[in-house]
């Protein structure tokens, strides 16, 4: 089993890189991936935090993964509004601990940024553009089904509506590790001496009780 978990996590977050952080990266690092761990344990709708490490990993220098209890064919507002928070747990983070930011959040940002868009241009989640599509499928055209030439007023309030719905969710962020502030140090801390820290142990450091599985349905 220890050998399908290992292969796993190399498919899901890549394969160990043999490199020595210097101390200040090692500790950022910890505080990145803590904001980002601590943010989806006390986020409605955000996924189960599985595993939270500070071992680079492909081009990642820390990884934090949570996945669903089950399969999933769609995603709820709540579930998407989790995600864009818990994405942004980690430049939070660092702001509030360094009142500075680095480079570490690109990814975080782009996968953001994505689904903020989508909520926005494709799923009909803005009350100002309403329930219509003014963005194209992936990798299609921009004459789509349903999907006309869109107007620069119409682009650049889709571009509005992603910055606003991105300003709430930071500012959210923002306050949730300000109050649990003691829990953010708690779980870095944690990281920084055992660098990989699984689901039990990351919930117990961070002071959250784990969520209890969802029941799989059964025919």
């Amino acid at each position: 089993m220890s050998d399908f978990t290992d292969s796993l996590e190399k498919i899901m977050l890549g394969s160990p890189r043999g490199i020595m952080l210097a101390p200040a990266d090692r500790e950022r690092t910890a505080y990145h991936e803590s904001g980002h761990a601590l943010v989806g344990m006390l986020t409605e709708g955000a996924d189960p935090v599985r595993k939270v490490s500070i071992i680079p990993r492909g081009m990642a220098l820390g990884v934090t993964l949570a996945t669903p209890d089950t399969d999933r064919v769609s995603y709820t507002r709540l579930e998407l509004d989790a995600r864009i928070r818990v994405a942004l747990g980690g430049r939070v983070a660092e702001e509030l601990v360094y009142d500075n930011i680095s480079s570490g959040a690109e990814s975080d940002i782009q996968q953001l940024t994505a689904v903020a868009r989508q909520m926005v241009g494709r799923w009909g989640m803005s009350d100002a553009v309403g329930p219509i599509a003014v963005l194209p499928s992936d990798g299609a055209g921009p004459l789509l089904p349903g999907v006309s030439e869109t107007s620069d007023y119409t682009q650049r309030l889709v571009d509005e509506e992603v910055r606003r719905l991105v300003e709430a969710a930071h500012e959210e962020v923002t306050r949730l590790l300000t109050d649990h502030r003691e829990q953010l140090d708690s779980l870095a801390q944690a990281l920084l001496s055992a660098e990989t820290l699984d689901a039990p142990d990351a919930y117990q450091a961070a002071g959250v009780p784990m969520r209890q599985q969802e029941p799989s349905a059964v025919a």
